[in-house]
């Protein structure tokens, strides 16, 4: 189960990166929530509270 949900974080890290048109406007905060987000998750499952 953790597995499968740090592997879709990171998917969802790397589609709201701005690399591609229609993202190009929202700048970096989308990738850095999304960033925040795989951090705490790794973080959780590693000390075994999730």
């Amino acid at each position: 189960m953790y597995t499968i949900l740090i592997v879709i974080l990171v998917l969802l890290l790397i589609g709201a990166l701005p690399t591609w048109g229609y993202s190009r406007g929202w700048g970096y905060a989308p990738g850095g929530l999304v960033g925040v987000l795989l951090i705490v998750v790794i973080v959780l499952a590693l000390t075994g509270r999730v």
